[in-house]
């Protein structure tokens, strides 16, 4: 089921959202709303500050697509995302397929302690300091014109890696948090996929300054232009549950 502006219930979130940012009782619409957010399949599009994605169990059929604000050809990107799980096992964190190539896009959590970056089907393998039972906010970025791939864990920069110089990152992306794409939009595998919370997902189509991640990671306080937190376009798929973070 998909939520389109024309729907009725669209005009319902409309109401409530419109009744929130004008001072309305919150403490009445928040249960109301987080039950349209988390209708399975509903497409919404959300300032989601403070909340989380939650992927309670292991699964493959629970997921979330984004759709970004931006599909063009990319010659630079940088991820930024915050995850809380308790896994040790691989896990997808943020999947973008082209129809081309499924790993056009891919950070992935091979074990503790160390983290894959995947552009156009090439991975480099990043050592960073594992913690426990505490969310981590991981930033990544690439750049065509040097190949540098650089890993950002809590602010604190990683070694940096090389892949695929000179390559261009294609548009018409799938991009999926909670599982690995290995077909567009699809070819999950239930031991690949993420259980925990995820959130504060950003993405921009150029790489971050070393002072830009660490403001993000200190205040959030940065405008993406390709995927935007504050102002997400997002369906959920599954046992996937929008709620308020856990941490402050």
């Amino acid at each position: 089921m998909g939520i389109s502006a024309a729907d009725p219930l669209s005009g319902t979130i409309t109401q409530i959202l419109r009744t929130v940012t004008q001072g309305g009782d919150m403490e009445k619409l928040w249960p109301c709303l987080l039950v349209l957010m988390n209708l399975p399949g509903a497409f919404l599009q959300i300032d989601l500050d403070r909340n989380a994605f939650v992927f309670p169990k292991e699964s493959e059929n629970s997921y979330v697509t984004l759709f970004p604000q931006l599909q063009k050809p990319m010659k630079a990107f940088t991820v930024c995302l915050q995850v809380y799980t308790d896994l040790t096992r691989p896990y997808s964190l943020f999947s973008y397929a082209t129809k081309s190539q499924s790993n056009e896009i891919l950070l992935f959590k091979e074990r503790p302690g160390l983290f894959s970056v995947s552009v156009g089907g090439s991975d480099a393998f990043i050592k960073f300091p594992e913690t426990f039972y505490t969310p981590q906010h991981f930033c990544v970025t690439w750049e065509s014109i040097t190949g540098l791939t650089e890993l950002w864990v809590d602010g604190k920069p990683m070694v940096r890696a090389s892949l695929r110089r000179g390559y261009t990152v294609g548009s018409g992306a799938s991009i999926v948090l909670g599982q690995e794409q290995d077909s567009f939009g699809g070819g999950f595998d239930k031991n690949q996929s993420l259980v925990g919370d995820i959130e504060d997902v950003n993405m921009w189509d150029f790489v971050l300054s070393p002072r830009q991640i660490h403001t993000l990671y200190t205040t959030g306080a940065l405008s993406p232009n390709v995927l935007n937190w504050r102002n997400l376009r997002y369906e959920t798929r599954g046992e996937v549950f929008l709620k308020k973070e856990l941490w402050l």
